[in-house]
């Protein structure tokens, strides 16, 4: 039985990969849609004039266009994100079969946290989409679940396996869960940044392609979305960071050890406590912030490989 568990969770695993492709083409086509319209529509603008564009936001003398014809609806955008949302659907399957054949929650090795933590990153864009229209983020999160589940199949598999007993708690559901809300949350928040950074460049003239930049919100406004979504991301680590604490105290004995891992744990907080004060305290703002969300992000990153796979320590659970 568990055989065929794990059998059906690799297909619906590599069906999944297959579906986010499609809707990474679906957003990555809706970007040049964009860009095509963002020319044509240039011709006829008025200079000074402005106008309100896709998902809200605010066009300037070169995005609008003043012929009267109603700013377009952008399908491949629509059509990529339903696909995400099937991807999803799927890929949430193959969490849920490897979690049966585990027995346990999905998440005891690098494979299996590759696996639930991008099911949850997509999760947490789709669910965003309730708040905010940030479905222009789509070719980012679909690309980084396709490399994230394609690298973890290839290089991080193991076959299902016993718990360690200092995983068998109720603390590694509640621990590695918020912090996967956290990463969700700092993905998003990079992403953003991303797309500042590329509006503050096309603003300064300094690149002249990218034509779809025109109808998305602008520099100002990415920004500040980019901060409430770190603002959340950060209150999830802070929990994850003390409820790890708890947990090294009733596993170890002590709260903290300077193990690796709480190390690098405590530095991410340190990076985005530094880019809330900052922002809040003494003005930074533009590519700065950007920069700093960014480094914070691959900090994440950087935590979840490298410290895994060659720092050793008492939070060595990689499976490899």
């Amino acid at each position: 039985m568990t055989d065929t568990l794990v059998s059906l969770s690799l297909i619906a695993l590599w069906s999944a990969i297959a579906i986010y492709t499609l809707a990474f083409i679906m957003f990555t086509l809706d970007f040049a849609k964009r860009s095509a319209w963002a020319q044509m529509a240039a011709a006829p603008a008025k200079v000074g004039s402005r106008a309100s564009g896709p998902a809200g936001t605010t066009l300037t003398v070169d995005q609008v266009d003043t012929t009267g014809g109603q700013p377009p609806k952008f399908a491949f955008e629509r059509i990529g994100f339903a696909v995400t949302v099937l991807g999803w659907l799927v890929h949430v399957g193959a969490v849920a079969l490897r979690g049966f054949a585990q027995g346990y929650v999905p998440w005891s090795n690098m494979f299996e946290f590759s696996l639930t933590a991008t099911a949850i990153i997509v999760g947490v864009f789709i669910a965003v989409q309730l708040w905010q229209n940030l479905r222009f983020l789509g070719a980012y999160i679909t690309g980084f679940a396709i490399i994230a589940l394609g690298l973890a199949t290839v290089n991080f598999y193991v076959e299902v396996k016993p718990i360690p007993p200092a995983l068998q708690s109720a603390w590694l559901v509640v621990h590695v869960f918020v912090a996967v809300l956290g990463t969700s949350f700092f993905a998003l928040g990079a992403g953003l940044s991303l797309m500042q950074l590329l509006q503050n460049r096309r603003d300064a003239a300094k690149i002249r392609g990218m034509k779809f930049l025109q109808t998305l919100p602008t520099a100002d406004v990415l920004e500040n979305l980019a901060y409430r979504v770190i603002v959340v991301g950060f209150v999830f680590w802070t929990f994850t960071l003390m409820a790890g604490a708890i947990w090294a105290e009733r596993s170890w004995g002590r709260y903290w050890g300077w193990d690796t891992k709480e190390v690098w744990t405590f530095i991410i907080w340190t990076i985005f406590a530094g880019y809330i004060h900052a922002r809040a305290t003494r003005g930074w703002r533009g590519s700065r912030s950007a920069w700093l969300a960014i480094i914070g992000f691959i900090a994440v990153l950087f935590n979840f490989t490298v410290v895994n796979l060659f720092f050793k320590g008492l939070h060595s659970y990689s499976g490899l």
